[in-house]
């Protein structure tokens, strides 16, 4: 298990660490597009107690993550990991979210009409975002990385950052147009399972972008 101090990232902790991802979810802490902050500087914006909140961590070895310190694994280890656990199932989920979000708007639109309509611009929006961002990186950014040309890449890692901070804002958006995913009491069997995969989405894309803003394209661009 890897020891850290509160004045370590919360990315850098993530990275070595991969069982936090979950006691940072618990406590809404950004660990992936802010995951250059320490974890101090956090826990002090959110009134949280930095000591209790690094026992956490300390402790959390040994949940469902495998906690490999991807700042040392190799390139392919770490892209393959990106693409078998994130990619190929975003390309599986993606088309089911979209169905549901219709299905879900179409039959309750008399009663929810402004709070589903959002969420199927949003994610249907995010949905053909995403799709494209992948296909870039699987066909661009990641052979380059492979190829040894990293260090001559951040031309296209600043457009995948700048992809990732659009994806997290539609991410939190999500989140306020469910009231933090929160159904109301008539909600159908369909509207569960829409609820339960915008979850994932949000746990799961979450990960995957701390992965790659936080260890892969520092480590790609540094050689």
């Amino acid at each position: 298990m890897q020891s850290f101090t509160i004045n370590d990232t919360v990315g850098t902790i993530a990275a070595r660490q991969p069982s936090s991802y979950r006691v940072f979810m618990e406590y809404d802490i950004d660990f992936c597009c802010g995951g250059n902050r320490s974890l101090n500087t956090v826990c002090e914006e959110k009134g949280l107690n930095s000591s209790q909140l690094l026992d956490q961590i300390h402790q959390a070895l040994g949940g469902q993550e495998s906690d490999v310190n991807w700042e040392e694994a190799s390139f392919l280890h770490l892209i393959s990991h990106i693409v078998d656990a994130y990619h190929r199932p975003l390309r599986d989920e993606l088309p089911r979210l979209t169905f549901m979000a219709d299905k879900v708007y179409n039959a309750h639109a008399d009663r929810y009409a402004e709070q589903l309509s959002g969420l199927v611009e949003v994610v249907k929006t995010l949905a053909k975002d995403l799709l494209e961002h992948m296909d870039k990186e699987e066909q661009v950014l990641f052979p380059s990385v492979l190829g040894g040309s990293g260090t001559s890449a951040g031309g296209a890692v600043h457009a995948m950052e700048v992809e990732h901070r659009e994806a997290a804002l539609a991410l939190e958006g999500i989140r306020k147009l469910t009231n933090q995913f929160t159904l109301p009491s008539d909600a159908c069997n369909t509207w569960r399972a829409y609820w339960e995969s915008l979850q994932w989405l949000d746990r799961e894309l979450r990960r995957h972008i701390h992965l790659e803003n936080n260890v892969l394209f520092p480590r790609a661009l540094a050689g």
